[in-house]
């Protein structure tokens, strides 16, 4: 792949979630009251809001997060949808209703980027479950929708076909390659997103029935792995108006370590990255920018 400079506004990279104790040391400093959304905000212009998965947020919370985000311009959330609505047939379009509003505050003033609906391994391509993709299609065509399909039974082109019908996006993965996984692909299924979630492969923990979240996503990708994604996000990007690359590698800090180079990887500008995190992953030192602010917000980051 040539050295091909993307439209910046296109592009947005950032790791999944921002909240978790094993950050604390390798992103973190220990004992302080960052704001720990907004200093991810600093460095990258995207994240993805993985709370949402489990519970609807409050409208409050909803707010702040946009509040707290007025001093960066151009930071979008992508929101991983309510479960309720992919690993549970009970979810009405009423529901859908209220789910995208209960985010109009970020809608309203640009900050979202897209939905995501992240269905499991389990969900194998099915009639039933294809006219439940349709479905979905409809309750969320007000607003841009990816969906993630991990089994491999959907890597077809009349997924592609169906997807594109129905105004989702697909999101391409990388995971661990075990049976009927779907394989790394580049998908684009709607003009206006494309999207990307990096999960690692971690193939002996993936499908271990006792591991732990922070097990299965215990992964660092080595540059030739990330050159691959590179290289497919930038023929991505000449087929979308935005261009979404999500990092859910997240245990111990994996996930900001990698979503820095990735994005080094693809427009080769020296990135302003926390000494904290350089002392982590001693990897980022080469392309990191000598000028970090200092004091200020950045001290001991």
């Amino acid at each position: 792949m040539g050295s091909v400079t993307p439209d910046p506004s296109k592009l947005c990279i950032g790791p999944a979630g921002w909240s978790y104790k094993d950050w604390i040391g390798p992103v973190y400093p220990p004992g302080t009251g960052i704001d720990k959304l907004l200093y991810i905000a600093r460095f990258f212009d995207t994240i993805e809001l993985n709370s949402s998965f489990y519970r609807v947020p409050a409208p409050s919370l909803v707010s702040s997060w946009r509040d707290r985000l007025e001093s960066s311009p151009g930071f979008r959330f992508t929101v991983k949808v309510w479960r309720r609505f992919t690993h549970e047939e009970k979810a009405t379009p009423g529901e859908a209703r209220a789910f995208i509003d209960r985010f109009e505050p970020l809608i309203s003033e640009d900050r979202l980027g897209a939905f995501l609906l992240q269905f499991p391994w389990s969900f194998r391509n099915t009639p039933e479950n294809r006219s439940r993709l349709e479905r979905l299609g409809r309750w969320f065509e007000r607003v841009p929708t990816a969906v993630e399909l991990r089994h491999g039974s959907w890597n077809t082109p009349a997924t592609w076909e169906l997807l594109g019908g129905a105004n989702l996006a697909f999101c391409n993965i990388d995971q661990p390659l075990i049976g009927d996984s779907m394989p790394p692909t580049e998908q684009v299924t709607t003009e206006s997103i494309g999207y990307i979630r990096l999960h690692g492969r971690n193939k002996r923990n993936w499908f271990r029935k006792d591991a732990g979240r922070d097990e299965r996503y215990d992964y660092t990708y080595g540059e030739e792995e990330l050159l691959e994604w590179r290289d497919r996000s930038l023929r991505m990007l000449e087929r979308v108006g935005r261009l979404f690359v999500i990092t859910n590698n997240h245990f111990m800090g994996q996930a900001v370590a990698n979503a820095f180079q990735l994005r080094h990887l693809i427009d080769g500008k020296p990135l302003r990255i926390p000494e904290r995190v350089r002392k982590a992953y001693p990897v980022l030192d080469s392309f990191a920018s000598p000028s970090m602010e200092q004091g200020g917000f950045f001290d001991d980051l």
